[in-house]
């Protein structure tokens, strides 16, 4: 056995949070063993994320410390993965002289190999795309309370700004009891919640010869033993379906809370972006969800001074926050992303222009989170403990089913994965607060 040290840095969504996982178990199989400090591996996997500009930026100075250690250590194997990687390929290798392999989203599937190579002191690319089928082996897990599990991968949206279609490729979805099978594995590890990840889980079962889709696995995950709680990202609007409201309404471990992003409430803009919905059919959509779960709580995507937004544009992306009254809003200046077909518009808003809407609009999803937090005291909720730390006051933290965090007290004592009856005394706007009573 070697018993080295192996790092990952890891950038971007969640699925790149469980693909890192996917690595770090095959390097412990070969001996490896995860270190805290990068300084301290012989392993190193910069796992990447190409959606923003500023993750490959961050990819670039990592590289920059990187090398510093490679020249006190030449047998440092360093590996690119990931989005930028696939977008990349063999430029990595050309221009980064302290990288020995670049690996692709799909050559995840063939870990074991890609180590395999590279211990051998191989210098190679891997970033072919496996058009045809959806499988992920069985991995150790790290024992969680909570865990990701990839339902499919890939996209076929082609949103003018986003590059996760040319470097994930098409949608392609795993089976229904594979997915099953690793949430069962998961949870008699002692998972007690999962979030089942894609780039467009609402298009969930394509592909596939079993008649399903992402309602159907939903109602199918929400029958398993042992399971608490369900949640799900990402989903995409013009595929958002009655069925699947109907299907979170009659699961009872399926989160209360949605992730729907809109990403400008102008329809001129939608449609230079591509999003396939108006500003219109996506608020009729919100609202039927609404009316059947009346107690769902959203959350949103906003791109802010994409090309030729003026203020009136932005203007209507501030009115639907103001009328949607999102419980939290995730927005970022528009960044022009080569590969893309928004690369070849002007971007034409200056930033200091970006930067002052954006600001704005977190100004204004501020109030709307003060009103709310004024309402949020002298009522009790269910919290999953997925933190303890008895030196502090509030020692419990966890999530409800609302995906609300909260920080708790007990006279009894608690432990991890269980779920409590916490009454909250008062909020803030990223944390509510109680006791056990």
């Amino acid at each position: 056995m070697i018993n080295r040290g192996y790092f990952i840095y890891t950038f971007g969504c969640a699925m790149n949070e469980y693909d890192t996982e996917r690595i770090g178990a095959s390097l412990e199989k070969v001996g490896y063993v995860a270190v805290n400090d990068v300084k301290e591996a012989e392993f190193i996997v910069l796992n990447t994320c190409s959606v923003r500009e500023k993750p490959q930026a961050k990819i670039l100075s990592y590289l920059g410390q990187i090398r510093i250690l490679k020249d006190q250590n030449p047998n440092i194997i360093v590996g690119i993965t990931g989005c930028v990687a696939q977008q990349e390929g063999a430029n990595f290798l050309k221009n980064n002289k302290v990288v020995n392999f670049v690996m692709g989203t799909d050559a995840i599937s063939h870990i074991d190999y890609v180590i395999e190579r590279a211990l051998k002191g191989e210098r190679f690319v891997d970033i072919e795309i496996d058009k045809d089928e959806f499988s992920i082996s069985s991995f150790d897990r790290k024992h969680h309370v909570t865990a990701n599990v990839t339902i499919m991968k890939g996209c076929d949206n082609f949103c003018t700004y986003c590059i996760v279609p040319y470097v994930r490729g098409k949608e392609v979805s795993r089976k229904s009891d594979e997915i099953c099978d690793e949430v069962k594995r998961l949870v008699y590890k002692g998972v007690k919640e999962v979030c089942l990840l894609g780039q467009n889980v609402n298009s969930y079962g394509t592909g596939l010869d079993e008649n399903i889709n992402f309602a159907g696995l939903l109602r199918k995950v929400n029958k398993i033993d042992g399971l608490a709680r369900i949640q799900f990202i990402t989903s995409h609007p013009k595929d958002f379906s009655i069925d699947m409201i109907e299907a979170m309404a009659e699961c009872d471990k399926v989160s209360r809370y949605l992730h729907l992003p809109l990403q400008s409430g102008s329809n001129r803009i939608l449609e230079l972006m591509d999003r396939g919905y108006t500003y219109e059919e996506y608020m009729e959509k919100l609202e039927q969800a609404r009316y059947i779960i009346p107690d769902v709580e959203f959350s949103s995507d906003f791109i802010i001074g994409f090309p030729s937004e003026t203020d009136d544009d932005f203007l209507k992306t501030v009115e639907a926050v103001k009328n949607i009254k999102y419980d939290r809003i995730f927005a970022f200046n528009y960044s022009p992303r080569p590969g893309t077909i928004a690369f070849d518009f002007k971007d034409d808003v200056p930033q200091a222009v970006k930067s002052e809407r954006l600001n704005y609009l977190f100004s204004i999803q501020d109030n709307i989170c003060d009103q709310k937090i004024s309402h949020q005291h002298d009522f009790t909720t269910e919290v999953l403990i997925t933190e303890i730390n008895m030196d502090k006051d509030l020692p419990y933290y966890g999530t409800n089913k609302y995906n609300k965090k909260v920080a708790f007290a007990s006279s009894k004592s608690l432990n991890y994965g269980d779920i409590a009856e916490v009454y909250i005394s008062h909020s803030k706007r990223n944390c509510m607060y109680g006791n056990v009573k």
